[in-house]
């Protein structure tokens, strides 16, 4: 028997501790210096190489650190940096994160670049913008350089991984005339330059991510990725030592392979996971000299791998690809998920058994390489046990659905009618999204509810208190319509696992979701149901302390899913539809306790849409917006039901949007200069709507007048009878002051739009 190969695309980079974010964090506030930054991003690099190297990885991958995101690292290392950056005169650094999150100081007021969605993940990545005068090439500090010769120095051989040059030109944003294609050329020539330094520093693989290959591919842009690989490797192969590998994951490349296949890389990574068709490709053959990086450990999932479904996979792989020749590696980076089981202390061994974080996952490489029978005599005995019992109400609630429960009537035109008698409100109503600055204070009250050290009169008295005073804020503000602030929660989704049943929670299981934004995802463990109220208390305490309206904060079932790391047992629609009964129930009491308008948020509503459009329905859609539909359909017509959606392109789904009947939608928008209204536009959007005019994770306060013209150019694309004003997102990541300063502009703004009509 031999041991195969093992492989890792990427592991997480935010610390176990998150010391990557309050490093960065004090660094922001001149609290700690550069080099301390580094040194904490330095400790963070080894520990994880450190651990790969102790697993017996074979490839172990370098240059997957990021202060911020990877494909923004990629735009600096190229040089496409836009020239409002570069002038503000600050160090390196400074200037990368005044492109990741904004800038406004004594050296000048920028906006971030746009954020969205990193594929089908809950992680973020920053949009390079490309103008007819960037020209790429390789200068100045190379990370992908510096990184593999640290991790050389430390003892640990590294595989360089880079974003690759055909999914940086197609995430990219041009400003001008010039498209992805004419900056192939130049792409090719820096990223060749950067094969060999590393080449030349000692690299022996390469690994070259293109998981954009993994989207519908028109003919169009296989030519493109084709021209960049064919004219690379072609000089790669020529003057640099270095194998090439080209990485994907997220999919399968069902509209590229037979190219992939026949351009001469080195190695191919192919997803095994989430590639439906990775394995029907691989039978068409595969280079016989070229070694396949099987993707066979889900990279995104945080249960343990059933290694007989695992073998049983390699064994159909080994049927094309000779077993010396197959690389059993990660689906996707491990970027995904958490760090290690072993940091959580309070959940049941008999739980945590059945899960597997990053460093477990490590662990399942070394035991599916090895054919560990020990391993496998223990992996067998976890999965022939029933894990979890299925919950008879539950059964028998989804049993009884039909297609009643997922039709609001009347319809919206007639419920709008309804709704401006019943609310009165002005042209273009100002209102936040939900949540409001989480200050020191409020953190320390909830930490010390939690862990027994106030009563429960003493926490609800301070955050009625904090409720009270937002909402006095509020009102001095002139706000429209009112919310209570969300002073009691923690995290949209985990606030709300905690109160259903069928949830279950860690203490250390924290991801990347973009930059410093770390999140802790619930796990789906069982049937899911709410067997109390969950937001009703707060809301009615809010409504009883003013005469305007204060909407009821929910999340809906599609981001509470999407959010959380799902069951693998059951469909994912069938997750949904539980979870969408529990929000329902939740918002009929709302409703019956006097709560007039309720935001149902589908923040994460894009996010699992499928990358090929020919699955969008059918697998995804077709489920997720029935399941929205199911949590609202039973209000009363002067109810008036919002819904928020963020950091996604919904150009493509304005239709499926508008299919959810709600009455209000507020986007994110602001990041990517309001493209979504041209869709908008052109699908003759009917619910109302609020597109962010301000981006809430960048501490700049906008003016005034940047406020009205962002209405403007929302006016002239949206009826002006359907136009909301709002921030982009909620606050809770803001200050106070930059909190109160730019909702009065907003408001100002509203007031000065309302005076010209």
């Amino acid at each position: 028997m031999t041991t195969k190969k093992t492989s890792v695309i990427g592991f997480p980079r935010i610390g176990k501790a998150r010391e990557l974010k309050f490093a960065s964090e004090k660094f922001f506030k001149g609290e700690i210096s550069e080099a301390e930054l580094q040194k904490t991003a330095a400790e963070i690099r080894l520990y994880g190489w450190n651990k790969q190297k102790q697993a017996g990885i074979s490839f172990i991958p370098s240059n997957d650190f990021s202060f911020y995101d990877n494909v923004l690292d990629t735009a600096f290392l190229l040089g496409a940096v836009p020239a409002r950056y570069k002038e503000l005169g600050l160090s390196e650094l400074e200037t990368y994160f005044a492109a990741a999150h904004g800038y406004q100081g004594e050296k000048g007021d920028v906006k971030a670049l746009p954020m969205k969605k990193w594929f089908n993940t809950n992680y973020h990545y920053i949009v390079p913008e490309l103008d007819d005068s960037t020209e790429l090439a390789v200068a100045g500090d190379v990370k992908p350089l510096r990184e593999y010769n640290e991790a050389k120095a430390a003892g640990v051989h590294t595989v360089p991984s880079l974003v690759g040059p055909y999914t940086f030109l197609k995430l990219a944003r041009y400003n001008g005339k010039k498209n992805a294609s004419a900056f192939a050329a130049s792409a090719v020539n820096a990223y060749l330059k950067l094969v060999e330094q590393l080449s030349s520093a000692g690299a022996e693989w390469i690994a070259f991510a293109e998981p954009a290959l993994v989207f519908d591919v028109s003919e169009e842009e296989k030519q493109l990725f084709k021209s960049i690989y064919a004219s690379l490797l072609e000089q790669v192969h020529a003057k640099a030592s270095a194998k090439v590998l080209l990485q994907t994951y997220f999919g399968d490349i069902r509209d590229v392979y037979a190219d992939v296949v026949a351009l001469g890389f080195d190695g191919i990574g192919l997803d095994f996971v989430e590639g439906l068709k990775s394995l029907e490709l691989l039978r068409t053959g595969f280079p016989k000299d070229a070694l396949l990086f099987a993707g066979v450990v889900n990279g995104k999932n945080i249960w343990r791998a059933d290694y007989e479904k695992k073998n049983l996979l390699l064994a159909e792989i080994e049927k094309v690809v000779d077993a010396s020749r197959v690389v059993v590696g990660t689906s996707c980076s491990l970027l995904h998920v958490p760090y290690t089981v072993a940091a959580e202390q309070k959940l049941p061994a008999d739980t945590l058994k059945h899960f597997a974080f990053a460093e477990e996952k490590l662990e399942e490489l070394s035991d599916i390489a090895t054919e560990n029978s020990d391993a496998l005599e223990k992996n067998r005995a976890l999965f022939t046990v029933t894990r979890v019992q299925s919950t008879a109400s539950v059964q028998s609630a989804l049993a009884a659905l039909n297609d009643a429960d997922f039709v609001r009537s009347p319809s919206r035109a007639d419920r709008k009618k309804v709704q401006v008698e019943k609310f009165n409100l002005p042209a273009f109503p100002t209102t936040t999204i939900g949540s409001f600055p989480q200050t020191a204070e409020v953190r320390a009250n909830r930490a010390a509810f939690k862990k027994g050290e106030i009563t429960r009169e003493q926490y609800v008295a301070f955050n009625q208190k904090k409720i009270a005073e937002c909402i006095a804020l509020q009102e001095s503000i002139g706000l429209d319509v009112i919310v209570h602030g969300e002073f009691e929660r923690n995290d949209m989704v985990e606030y709300f696992g905690t109160q259903i049943d069928g949830f279950i929670f860690t203490q250390n299981a924290w991801v990347q979701s973009y930059g410093t934004r770390c999140v802790k995802p619930p796990v789906v463990w069982g049937d899911i149901h709410r067997s109390k109220p969950i937001t009703v208390e707060w809301s009615v305490f809010a409504q009883k302390q003013t005469n305007k309206p204060v909407k009821g904060m929910l999340t809906g079932p599609v981001t509470i899913l999407n959010w959380s790391f799902p069951r693998e047992d059951i469909s994912l629609k069938a997750q949904a539809q539980q979870i969408g009964l529990a929000i329902r129930d939740e918002v009929l009491d709302l409703e019956k306790n006097g709560i007039k308008v309720i935001q149902i948020d589908e923040a994460a509503l894009r996010e699992k849409l499928p990358l090929r459009k020919s699955d969008w329905h059918k697998e995804y859609l077709d489920w997720a917006i029935p399941a929205f539909r199911l949590v609202h359909a039973k209000v009363k017509p002067e109810t008036q039901i919002h819904t928020h959606m963020c950091y996604s392109e919904f150009n493509d789904i304005v239709r499926d949007i508008d299919a959810m009947d709600a009455d209000v939608i507020t986007f994110e928008a602001s990041r990517s200069d309001l493209k979504l209204l041209d869709a908008l536009n052109e699908a003759h959007f009917e619910t109302q709507v609020g597109p962010g005019v301000y981006d809430i994770h960048s501490p700049r306060v906008p003016s005034v007048d940047e406020i009205v013209n962002t209405i403007h150019k929302i006016i002239d694309k949206v009826p002006q009878a359907n136009v909301w004003v709002n921030p982009d997102c909620g606050l809770k990541t803001r200050g106070e002051t930059e909190t109160t300063a730019s909702l009065k502009n907003l408001v100002a703004a509203a007031k000065q739009l309302r005076a010209e009509i």
